[in-house]
């Protein structure tokens, strides 16, 4: 017989409002492909930039604070320990899915490269192959030494 343990599963969290606005303009920058995303993984910071919108944000995970930066306006604040891991989730799945897209295209490349390479060989034999089948069809004259 199983028992649920509902204790072990955490609750979702019910944010702010403050913190349903800094989660949507992460997750909004995060939705756009130019900006990037930089992480120092052993100081557990995590940058997010945007250019175009003239907007940073740098999220400091041992501290549990997140500083949001554009033309205007610049905040830092302490979060609470589940808002900002939420957060860091959200981030580190785009960094995974941007990384894959990358190895992704790069395996792509290769794939070509060696495909393109193969099919130069096969051609490069078969041309050599053809001349060899035409100077064996040739008749040879007494004179002559074919060497192979």
């Amino acid at each position: 017989m199983f028992y649920k343990f509902k204790f072990l599963r955490r609750k979702p969290k019910v944010y702010s409002k403050i913190e349903n606005h800094i989660f949507g303009i992460i997750t909004e920058l995060l939705k756009v492909s130019t900006t990037d995303i930089n992480v120092d993984e052993l100081g557990g910071k995590y940058y997010l930039s945007n250019e175009e919108q003239h907007f940073k944000v740098t999220i400091l995970s041992n501290d549990y604070v997140i500083r949001l930066t554009n033309t205007r306006d610049s905040v830092a604040e302490k979060y609470d320990k589940v808002f900002v891991e939420d957060v860091l989730k959200a981030v580190k799945e785009e960094k995974h899915r941007r990384m894959e897209l990358v190895y992704d295209s790069i395996t792509n490349s290769i794939e070509k490269m060696a495909e393109r390479l193969h099919n130069t060989l096969i051609e490069s034999n078969e041309q050599e192959n053809e001349k060899v089948r035409r100077l064996e069809s040739e008749p040879v004259e007494n004179d002559q030494k074919v060497n192979f």
